[in-house]
């Protein structure tokens, strides 16, 4: 018999929500249907071992207390144990998080209450993962990875975190000033394209950066990235089509091009070494290359 929920809380999460505010999160856990056992973070990415632990124990279902970053941890503690097949675990959310843009491709509240409602009716998604590779170092995404202006909005979030949901955008005006373009090789279903690059973005999911959408036909369970690639656009330019940044209408902007496809590879060229972020995790610099993993993790989403 496998034990029933293990819950990972990041008392960070959220400007410290669970920390500051312990004693009501503790109380609203209570009306999960099924019994559980909690345990909370105390340095970063300690999700990942903590899930591994949590599988060889028997535990099944995994939910993730805390932001996107919790979530992605937890992702790959689950990609990186070796007891049991990932499509065996189920991972549920309840969002405390700055971001919190996995939640939206699934309609998930941004409310513990209803988050703990959809958990106890245990509807659950095969949803596909990304699995990326950069300098020899593998790990593994839920949600969108990229390169170039929104890998620098992640790297520069953490100076304007203390202003919470609003720190993404805050971020991206102040990349807005001072980013600088590289040129980028990239291989997408037989085909090289070299552009100057603004940004890539390869989703499994819509959102990203604090609700940005830079997708634009993402299917969760269909095997198949969606790319955007905007290239040469100026600052400028981008500014003054910011709202299509938020409302998924990028992809009709003259110099940015979509692909749907199970891998890619992109190499750097010309100019600085881009960041590179996987669901708002900053991974490092450089040249990566990216695969599909056909629903490979059960989520519990709404009915």
């Amino acid at each position: 018999m496998h034990k029933k929920q293990y819950i990972i809380i990041n008392p960070t999460a959220g400007k410290s929500y669970a920390q500051k505010h312990k004693k009501q999160l503790l109380e609203k856990l209570k009306k999960l249907a099924d019994n559980y056992q909690i345990i909370y973070t105390k340095y970063a990415k300690q999700e990942i071992e903590l899930v591994q632990k949590a599988i060889q124990q028997g535990y099944r279902k995994i939910i993730s207390v805390g932001g996107d970053g919790t979530l992605h941890h937890i992702v790959n503690g689950v990609f990186l144990q070796t007891e049991i097949p990932t499509t065996a675990i189920e991972i549920a959310v309840i969002p405390l998080g700055t971001g919190n843009d996995w939640i939206k491709q699934y309609q998930i509240p941004n409310e513990i209450e209803k988050a703990i409602q959809i958990i106890n009716k245990k509807k659950t998604v095969k949803q596909d993962i990304g699995e990326i590779t950069l300098a020899e170092k593998t790990s593994y995404f839920n949600n969108v990875t990229g390169i170039g202006f929104d890998g620098y909005v992640v790297k520069s979030l953490e100076k304007y975190r203390k202003f919470g949901a609003a720190s993404y955008f805050i971020a991206s005006l102040m990349g807005f000033i001072k980013y600088k373009k590289s040129t980028l090789k990239f291989h997408i279903n037989q085909t090289e394209i070299i552009t100057k690059t603004l940004l890539a973005a390869i989703g499994i999911c819509g959102y990203c950066g604090g609700g940005m959408r830079l997708t634009n036909q993402v299917n969760t369970t269909d095997g198949m990235f969606d790319v955007s690639i905007v290239k040469n656009i100026s600052m400028g330019n981008l500014l003054w089509h910011i709202t299509k940044i938020y409302n998924g209408k990028l992809h009709k902007h003259s110099e940015v091009e979509t692909y749907k496809t199970t891998k890619i590879s992109v190499k750097v060229t010309q100019g600085k070494k881009p960041y590179i972020q996987a669901d708002g995790e900053l991974l490092g610099q450089g040249d990566f290359t990216v695969k599909i993993i056909p629903q490979a993790i059960r989520f519990i989403v709404p009915n």
